[in-house]
């Protein structure tokens, strides 16, 4: 018998599905490379508990980080939790530790394809997606790339369109 009372999830069940999307695509970068022109532009809370970085990035971004993954990394590595990987900041390397649930954006401008994490404090969280992909020069990353946390989400069906 159910309770009448309880509701489905949905909200969490699909930020578990696109954190689930988030890991393939990032273990299959690990394995074989950046394909073509993609390449992601991914914004996190920095704060979070597991988030690992230097203190000078903590002291600079205290809220929250935009990073971008494209020309130059290493050391990407994937498990369930999260991600881990090298990025050059001015000509210093530095070792990031991201869990996905800390994860706000995920951009892929190369195929305009977008994923936003809404945080609420019901079981119920939103995800809007978006008919625009985001837009360049909104924000800035610490290598002053344009920045996709303040960016839009595209339709998983322009997603969809490519396969």
């Amino acid at each position: 018998m159910s309770d009448r009372t309880s509701t489905i999830a949905y909200g969490r069940l699909m930020h578990r599905a696109m954190r689930g999307l988030i890991q393939n695509v990032l273990s299959d970068v690990a394995q074989s490379g950046l394909p073509g022109e993609h390449h992601f532009f991914i914004t996190f809370d920095t704060g979070a508990p597991g988030v690992s970085l230097a203190d000078w990035l903590r002291d600079r971004y205290p809220e929250e980080m935009t990073i971008v993954i494209q020309n130059w990394y290493d050391g990407l590595t994937v498990d369930d939790d999260g991600f881990s990987i090298i990025l050059n900041f001015g000509d210093n390397p530095e070792h990031l530790r991201i869990p996905f649930d800390t994860i706000r954006t995920f951009v892929d401008p190369s195929v305009e394809f977008g994923l936003r994490f809404e945080s609420t404090d019901s079981d119920e969280e939103t995800h809007e997606p978006e008919d625009e992909p985001p837009s360049p020069g909104k924000g800035q990353t610490p290598n002053g790339k344009s920045s996709a946390s303040q960016g839009e989400v595209v339709r998983l069906d322009t997603f969809r369109k490519g396969q």
